[in-house]
């Protein structure tokens, strides 16, 4: 009687380990690539709980590596965040799929500023996330910023208190427009010219991070870092001795954006948090916890008026104007590549 009871136990056990199993089966896995530190992670958990579904969540540095993670194919990736010209490399490449709009309805409040932007000039593939540039986060106590230039990060006053980004596009962008060209240039000569400059300053950096430098700057264990906007914002709000420049000559203007990327598995329910993180609400949130510039026309109304009046937030219009776009170099990446890889192995 008792090796019975033994028995009709192991039964039910194996029965509800079965029955859990297929539950688990059920929920749906949606699979997110995004930047480092981008998103409020609360909203994550809401959003699994509110649609019964587990979000994998892996993140990288820089458009180059999210690059070469989706191209490898080591995970199929339901959606992605990254930055215009690598979704313009990976919409050329067929490595994206055209976007439902009707499973998107927050889309309407996109500003159409960031819309038909030249990486998805017929608004197809992707939905802007947020915006801004790049310039100098600087220690207004031991910088002299009213040079107002890239040249800032030449200054031999500053050596190894330089924080440069370890990111090619990034680096070469400052060095390009301090020699006044355009930092989508293929021209060799103009390149060769930037890597020298970029290879003069390395004695004066301390360190090349991707993430990492707002944290350095609080605590003033430099005098300037090369940083995103946000970036700049986050760090200012700790530390009121840091300021942001942007630099006279001009800089990037840069739109980071959600896609779907051609391996996706399960694109309605990728479509349905693109339009979970489009709501004014999520947005408000993000802000709070990223300090980028927002795309969303109901959420900058809310705002507050601290956050507007920080040009590394509120981009002034004559900023503006002299900023361009990163677009795709295409086959003349190597180009960009090749330069960065020799810097790189300076010692």
């Amino acid at each position: 009687m008792k090796r019975k009871l033994l028995l009709a136990a192991a039964i039910s056990a194996l029965i509800l380990t079965v029955f859990a199993g297929c539950q688990k089966q059920d929920k749906e896995v949606l699979s997110v690539l995004n930047y480092d530190i981008y998103i409020d992670k609360t909203l994550i958990a809401e959003f699994e709980k509110e649609n019964n579904v587990t979000i994998k969540y892996d993140t990288y540095s820089t458009p180059e590596e999210m690059y070469i993670k989706a191209k490898a194919g080591a995970s199929s990736y339901d959606l992605i965040i990254s930055s215009e010209y690598m979704i313009e490399r990976m919409i050329s490449e067929g490595m994206a799929n055209k976007l439902n709009f009707g499973n998107i309805p927050n889309y309407r409040y996109i500003g159409e500023d960031f819309k038909n932007q030249p990486y998805d000039p017929n608004n197809e593939y992707a939905v802007p996330y947020f915006w801004g540039t790049l310039g100098i986060l600087y220690n207004k106590t031991t910088v002299d910023a009213s040079s107002d230039s890239w040249e800032m990060l030449w200054d031999e006053n500053y050596a190894q208190r330089i924080i440069m980004m370890d990111s090619q596009r990034d680096a070469f962008a400052a060095a390009l427009k301090l020699l006044g060209y355009s930092l989508n240039t293929v021209d060799e000569k103009e390149l060769d010219e930037a890597k020298e400059l970029l290879i003069k300053q390395r004695p004066l950096v301390m360190t090349y991070i991707t993430d990492g430098a707002p944290d350095i700057m609080i605590n003033e264990e430099a005098d300037m870092a090369l940083v995103w906007s946000g970036e700049a914002v986050s760090a200012m709000a700790e530390n009121e001795n840091l300021d942001f420049v942007i630099p006279k000559e001009g800089s990037n203007i840069w739109i980071d954006a959600m896609f779907v990327p051609s391996t996706a598995k399960n694109q309605a329910m990728a479509e349905k948090f693109i339009d979970f993180l489009c709501s004014t609400e999520a947005t408000l949130r993000n802000i709070d916890e990223v300090w980028y510039s927002t795309v969303h026309t109901e959420a900058i109304k809310e705002v507050n008026q601290e956050l507007l009046d920080n040009a590394a937030f509120n981009i002034p219009k004559e900023d503006l104007a002299k900023m361009e776009m990163f677009r795709d170099p295409k086959e003349f990446i190597d180009l960009y590549t090749s330069r960065w890889t020799e810097i790189m192995a300076i010692k």
